[in-house]
């Protein structure tokens, strides 16, 4: 996730001393991460009414308001905060459309939860997809690893969430949709091969 010019060190005590590009540079960096969860927990009951890149947007927003109080010095401890940001701006969002306007605690745990298994889902599909035939770097892979979660089917993005950010086995997976197991096993091969195809396809497109 980090380019190769990029020292998270040295750009966190910037920010903390003040330097506001620093901190833009420190929370850019991490984005596509960002937008890569919040595709992935998005409630599918208001799928159509949000848009990751607004909801990453508002959590940056509130990261830089926050930030005067963070006392992490690495980076996990960097990025699990923003998780806990993401968590509450995801949690904000399903309030406002389909539950009450006040804080739900329970809600936004449940949420953080989830948020960190698609973070751990992340680590896997970056580890995976990083080949040595890969020419990009890892963070324009990371780019287009973001862009194509958007480009799947809505029912491949679906079982993706619910067995990698949810944690559920094939069978409640299938429960959940409605098919069966053996169809929900072939959707989500064809989806992380997809996901794989689409991250090559963004590098010949870069040649």
């Amino acid at each position: 996730m980090s380019a190769g010019e990029f020292e998270f060190n040295e750009m966190l005590e910037r920010a903390r001393g003040g330097d506001s590009a620093a901190l833009g540079a420190l929370l850019e960096n991490f984005r596509n991460y960002l937008l890569f969860l919040a595709r992935l927990q998005i409630d599918p009951r208001i799928s159509g009414k949000v848009d990751a890149t607004d909801l990453v947007q508002e959590a940056f927003l509130e990261a830089y308001q926050a930030f005067p109080i963070f006392r992490g010095d690495t980076e996990s401890t960097f990025l699990a905060w923003l998780r806990q940001i993401l968590a509450t701006t995801l949690a904000a969002s399903v309030r406002y459309y389909v539950g009450t306007k006040q804080r739900d605690v329970r809600l936004e745990r449940e949420i953080y939860i989830r948020v960190d298994q698609s973070s751990m889902f992340w680590n896997q599909l970056v580890s995976n997809i990083s080949t040595p035939s890969l020419k990009v770097s890892r963070q324009e892979m990371e780019t287009q690893l973001a862009e194509a979660m958007t480009q799947l089917p809505e029912h491949y993005r679906e079982v993706l969430r619910l067995r990698h950010s949810e944690g559920l086995p094939f069978q409640e997976v299938a429960e959940r949709l409605g098919r069966t197991v053996d169809s929900v096993q072939k959707i989500w091969v064809r989806a992380l091969a997809q996901l794989r195809d689409l991250v090559s396809d963004g590098e010949d497109g870069d040649e």
